[in-house]
């Protein structure tokens, strides 16, 4: 069930074959441990010159979960999906973060969902967030990051999602309004 692509990315970074891998977690006995302990082993096992291990620790996780159906393309090990989509933005973080704000202005609703109170916003040195709630219990996330001295990525991250299909039905919506940045 894990993405061919996914094990490649993997496969490429960590300079170790899928199948090596999960021989690995397998011996390790992974498939009865929760995620956590999983990107545990696999931090463990990562080879130190890997650029951002942790990120790419989580990855193997998540891939390895995916092979044993411990859960689906973008289902957390909880049992709920998440949708995310994102886009280059040609300006800084702070530049992306204001056209954000000024797309979403005075809108009460997202994909005929109504926004739960009002959406907060809140910045780091390297990050800048957009969240809101919507009354369906799900969770929006906007955040962006600086690519290089001209260009900003924003990525919308949506949780608490029920099924496969409200999946693809967010990040269809996700990717309409980011067209519209």
């Amino acid at each position: 069930m894990v993405r061919s692509h996914s094990t490649a990315a993997i496969e490429r970074t960590t300079r170790r074959a899928w199948a090596q891998w999960v021989t690995a977690l397998d011996d390790a006995g992974a498939a009865a441990l929760p995620h956590r302990e999983i990107a545990g082993i696999v931090y463990d096992h990562m080879p130190e010159d890997v650029e951002n291990r942790g990120w790419w620790a989580q990855s193997v996780a998540v891939a390895y979960e995916q092979h044993h159906a411990l859960r689906r393309p973008g289902e957390s090990r909880a049992g709920e999906f998440q949708a995310s989509v994102s886009k280059t933005y040609p300006g800084d973080m702070d530049a992306a973060l204001q056209a954000w704000i000024g797309l979403v202005h005075g809108r009460d609703s997202f994909g005929g969902v109504t926004v739960q109170g009002e959406p907060g916003t809140s910045a780091t040195e390297r990050w800048r967030y957009w969240r809101a709630g919507l009354v369906d219990g799900s969770r929006v996330a906007v955040t962006i990051s600086q690519k290089s001295l001209t260009k900003s990525s924003v990525g919308v991250g949506h949780t608490k999602l029920g099924s496969p299909e409200e999946v693809e039905r967010w990040k269809a919506v996700w990717r309409e309004l980011l067209a519209q940045l």
